[in-house]
């Protein structure tokens, strides 16, 4: 009995060291993967942007030239298979069958490059996770005694390339909680936490910054009706992004020639792009001016239509962008539209109503509102926004209004884009 007792044990030790050795790994590989996609995209993404700024034609010719190199990879390279981006892993962890094929780590970096860096108006975070969510899937095929933990290696793989894009190890593993997981077991906690740990270490290591370099002073309790009417309004644009997505996507499934599909996603992209230029690629540069600048920006008539064609074409392009084959998701969009969101609400009440709020704090705020309406993770987007921020002052500001942008796009509109299914009703 004792010897019994004996061998089970060791072996249960032998699992855990292996466990965690494997966790290591995958948070290496993942968050190296995110890190890399980020910095190159990045790069040449600024580079792109600046030649169309220079020379507006390529605002018509990069969207086209962009979208097209993705059909043809995905057509003689990837096997002609189409990336569903974060609904794959949801097949694969809901399936004992179903795997995450290893072509869909560089199918996903690849593609999600290619749609930013030539001005698809959408991020590369889904095409992080998914990517990073295959290396825990292969992880896991690799020995038998990893079968059971198929869905905790692949949130570990998630988690560490969230951390990796967001500087956020608490976003990393609510994320993987609230949209992959949404259970928490020994395995889960132990594979989670490991990789977010490397990560981190990596990030810190390479001396990532973060995203945005702000500075946030304080808030004042007088702004809680008006962050209230924020939340509401930051519901309201986050499900006009998710059936924007979702109509444009069924209306695209029509076309049954793809390159119809990629023109006439192109001239939607390329004529945004003239009049609205904030919206090439990931937009994260447009946000870093209106923050530099949002201080000084009273609201004037001609402002404020610039910032409500933005709102509205915004989702448009996004959907666009990913109905025509570009990869992606509502990362990024929903960050754009709650930093614009934010800016003009706070600009439209100091200018009009003169009760003088803070207009950055409004953008940051925005932002993980919206985020949070469109994937309904509001923990998520406050750890997220917090680190792209390295800032906690908002904490209570972004939770409140978090919570109250998720339940009013829930009551309008109970599905996101991940976990709509054609099948369910409306």
């Amino acid at each position: 009995m004792n010897s019994t007792a004996r061998i089970k044990k060791n072996y249960q030790l032998i699992k855990f060291q292996k466990l965690v050795i494997v966790s290591i790994l995958i948070g290496f590989l993942s968050a190296f993967l995110g890190i890399s996609l980020k910095k190159i995209t990045e790069y040449y993404e600024e580079i792109f942007f600046h030649q169309a700024s220079i020379n507006p034609i390529f605002f018509v010719f990069f969207p086209i030239f962009g979208l097209s190199i993705i059909y043809f990879l995905r057509e003689y390279l990837f096997r002609k298979k189409e990336n569903k981006g974060i609904k794959e892993i949801f097949e694969s962890t809901n399936s004992k069958s179903k795997n995450l094929p290893n072509y869909k780590i560089p199918s996903h970096f690849i593609n999600g490059l290619l749609t930013v860096v030539f001005g698809g108006s959408t991020g590369i975070e889904v095409s992080t996770v998914v990517a990073s969510a295959t290396i825990g899937a292969v992880a896991q095929r690799k020995q038998n005694v990893f079968r059971q933990y198929k869905t905790e290696l692949i949130c570990a793989g998630v988690a560490a390339g969230i951390t990796a894009l967001f500087s956020s190890p608490v976003a990393g593993i609510l994320f993987a909680l609230e949209v992959i997981s949404r259970k928490v077991t020994r395995a889960f906690l132990i594979s989670n936490l490991i990789s977010v740990a490397v990560a981190f270490g990596l990030l810190f290591l390479l001396d990532e910054k973060p995203l945005f370099a702000l500075t946030i002073t304080t808030w004042h309790l007088k702004a809680i009706p008006y962050f209230i009417l924020l939340g509401i309004l930051a519901g309201l644009n986050s499900v006009y992004l998710t059936r924007c997505v979702l109509f444009f996507k069924s209306q695209f499934l029509k076309i049954k020639v793809h390159y119809f599909k990629i023109i006439l996603g192109s001239v939607i992209l390329s004529v945004s792009l003239l009049v609205f230029p904030q919206l090439y690629g990931e937009g994260y540069h447009a946000i870093k001016t209106i923050f530099i600048h949002s201080n000084d920006m009273p609201m004037t008539f001609s402002l404020a239509l610039t910032f409500l064609g933005i709102l509205i074409l915004k989702p448009i392009v996004t959907s666009a962008t990913l109905a025509s084959g570009g990869d992606g998701g509502v990362f990024a969009p929903s960050l754009f539209i709650g930093a614009f969101l934010g800016l003009l609400v706070a600009s439209t009440l100091n200018t009009f109503f003169n009760v003088n709020v803070i207009p950055i704090n409004f953008m940051v705020i925005g932002m993980g509102a919206v985020l949070s309406a469109s994937i309904h993770a509001p923990f998520t987007a406050i750890f997220l926004v917090c680190g792209l921020t390295n800032d906690y002052t908002l904490f209570f500001p972004i939770l409140m209004v978090c919570l109250i942008s998720k339940y009013t796009a829930k009551m309008i509109y109970p599905f996101t884009v991940y976990t709509y299914s054609p099948s369910l009703s409306e």
